[in-house]
């Protein structure tokens, strides 16, 4: 063949090929589309109406029990243990006594001060009695005698002093007359000071130094009867005895624990929430404390929301007193709270796994339309518990919602709706707590089927392509 020849035969194969792939491509965005959409995946899921029902906002935390009301009870003094009075699990009463120590060195310590109380007692009634009135009396005898002996006296002094004027008497018997005379107003003054001293002055303060002696005996009495009450250990509450290390004989440290009461009738969990989860809650709130080994949970009340905020686990304390302590229920067990803060009477209520989340972040759920599509709707949500949750807005009741093999579904997608048997119906609609544990499982069976369905739409895509070929 000649080089012309040659050259025409390649561009006419070269021209036939490209007709060739024009050609192939104008099938498949005919043909091969109309294929494709004939066979567009369609994904099985399960429906349940939205209906109305009343639901709770419940808030579930571990929680420890404590009793309301407990004592460790240690003595204030280092003494031997001379005799309990009570065994451990032994139930007591306000004021009884526990135990007690060796006391023979208080109880002399005692006797002693209050002899000597007695003393200064009766030394204080004997002044106040005896002493003080007699030497009053006394001193008002002794101003009335000087005040006699001084008028007797002036009268002598004016006489003899008419006579020396007169020149009847000497000047030595007028002398004698006034020095007697001096005399005894000096004594006549001293005495009435003296009375008055006494009346004023010397009776208050002799008063306040008996009472003073008095006083001063009754402290110390007191104080060594304080020291011997100290051996004798009294329960501050009523309760039962949980805890006694010790034995008689054993030396008892001062402010060491020495027993524990606890009172077992008043019982109350402790646990720390969340800050969101603790500004829904009040005080009265109805909760349960779930026992582990019991079926029946045991009623309660949050008798206490914490405040003040922990500052090392950023979460707020909450008690929770049982109305009627279960016998099981004891101090240090670890039990699980369910506190209802909110509860609707008649909500709008969707099972709780069939609301999802956009890429935007909003909530919405998936309606099965009469066009047998999926279509997704934003809601807005109420209260939410594990098992259900309030549609406040956004869908109507009695509409289908999807609550099986919804997630990430996108809008408009081709569905087919399975009737789950009855038992599993019956655990949707009732027991909608297994659905939440299961939602993870759901997940993946509907992300593999969607992988599968996504393979089934790339073949049915290649398949026109290689039959036009």
């Amino acid at each position: 063949m000649t080089p012309t020849m040659i050259t025409t035969l390649a561009f006419r194969r070269k021209a036939t090929a490209f007709f060739t792939a024009v050609a192939t491509i104008l099938c498949i965005a005919t043909g091969c589309s109309k294929d494709e959409k004939e066979k567009e995946p369609v994904v099985s899921v399960q429906t349940t109406p939205a209906q109305r029902a009343p639901i709770s906002q419940v808030i579930s935390a571990e929680a420890v029990v404590y009793p309301l009301e407990q004592a460790t009870v240690a003595p204030k003094i280092s003494s031997t243990i001379k005799k309990f009075h009570v065994q451990r699990g032994a139930r007591v009463r306000k004021g009884q006594l526990l135990a007690e120590l060796e006391n023979k060195d208080l109880s002399a310590a005692a006797e002693s001060s209050k002899g000597d109380f007695e003393q200064a007692d009766a030394n204080y009634v004997t002044t106040v009695d005896a002493s003080l009135p007699q030497q009053i009396q006394k001193a008002q005898l002794d101003a009335v005698a000087a005040k006699s002996n001084f008028d007797a006296q002036q009268k002598v002094y004016e006489s003899r002093k008419e006579l020396f004027q007169q020149g009847a008497i000497s000047r030595k018997d007028m002398d004698s007359a006034e020095v007697a005379f001096l005399q005894a107003r000096s004594q006549n003054e001293q005495a009435q000071k003296q009375l008055t001293d006494l009346q004023r002055v010397g009776k208050e303060q002799t008063l306040k130094s008996a009472q003073g002696s008095r006083a001063s005996a009754e402290g110390r009495m007191k104080g060594a009867e304080a020291l011997l009450s100290y051996s004798r250990i009294i329960s501050p509450i009523d309760g039962v005895v949980t805890d006694r290390p010790l034995y008689e004989g054993d030396v008892a440290i001062a402010n060491q624990p020495l027993l524990t009461v606890m009172n077992t009738s008043r019982l109350i969990a402790k646990a720390h929430i969340a800050q969101s989860e603790a500004a829904v809650l009040k005080v009265g709130n109805p909760a349960e404390l779930k026992i582990p080994g019991l079926e029946e949970p045991v009623k309660g009340r949050v008798s206490l929301v914490s405040p003040a905020l922990d500052p090392g686990s950023t979460t707020i304390e909450v008690w929770v007193e049982a109305s009627k302590p279960d016998p099981a229920l004891k101090p240090g067990m670890t039990v699980e709270l369910s506190m209802t803060a909110k509860m609707v009477k008649d909500a709008l209520v969707v099972p709780t796994p069939a609301i999802y989340k956009n890429s935007e972040g909003a909530d919405y759920v998936l309606l099965a339309g009469s066009d047998e599509k999926a279509h997704q709707k934003t809601v807005r949500l109420g209260i939410r518990n594990s098992d259900l949750t309030q549609i406040a807005s956004g869908i109507n009741p009695g509409d289908p919602v999807i609550t099986v093999g919804g997630y990430a579904v996108p809008d408009g997608t081709q569905i087919k709706i399975e009737k789950p048997a009855a038992d599993e119906k019956e655990a949707t609609v009732k027991d909608a707590t297994d659905t939440g544990k299961d939602e993870k499982a759901d997940q993946a069976t509907d992300a593999k089927q969607r992988g599968k369905t996504q393979e089934k739409a790339a073949s049915a895509k290649k398949t026109p392509a290689k039959g036009k070929e």
